[in-house]
């Protein structure tokens, strides 16, 4: 055997040496702690955050435009539980949007079978906006004609504007 294949096989035993070295101190020390990995998960886990992809785009509306007291407009508020008790437009149906898990596809079957003209979203008014990002999701899941509305609750809501029960005149 020649100098260099007898170092390379040197080098090659001493960490395979080392690798089991350090495992079995591992599994050691592992195995006298209280709160140890356990070696099996007993449970099933997820390995990423799935992202809401991909985005449609939508277009802005302004608290004053007349698609958002339209009857025929499906009102979203995007806000939590508790935002949405506290107010929302009439009529408004509560979608709390996650920035990390997706509408489920059930809400979004119904979304898209509701019968309605358009759908008008409405979130935080923060930047990013819930209400925008939630009517991305659902543009980009083939809910045709979705936009929101700019500025969110806390524009409608400053507007003093409410949602009459009569429908109004198609705008644009």
């Amino acid at each position: 055997m020649g100098r260099t294949s007898t170092n390379a096989w040197r080098v090659g035993r001493d960490a395979l040496i080392a690798t089991v070295a350090c495992s079995v101190i591992g599994l050691a020390f592992n195995a006298i702690r209280s709160d140890g990995i356990p070696l099996v998960a007993s449970e099933a886990y997820d390995l990423f955050v799935p992202c809401p992809e991909p985005l449609g785009e939508v277009e802005g509306l302004a608290v004053t435009d007349p698609w958002v007291q339209d009857d025929r407009s499906l009102r979203i508020d995007a806000r939590s539980p508790e935002e949405f008790a506290a107010w929302h437009l009439s009529g408004a149906r509560n979608v709390p949007f996650d920035y990390l898990e997706g509408v489920p596809d059930e809400v979004v079957r119904q979304v898209a079978a509701s019968g309605a003209v358009r759908v008008v979203v409405y979130g935080d008014g923060g930047n990013p906006d819930s209400g925008r990002e939630l009517a991305r999701e659902l543009a980009g899941r083939g809910v045709r004609h979705v936009f929101f509305v700019q500025g969110g609750a806390p524009a409608l809501r400053s507007s003093g504007r409410e949602v009459p029960t009569g429908g109004a005149e198609e705008p644009r």
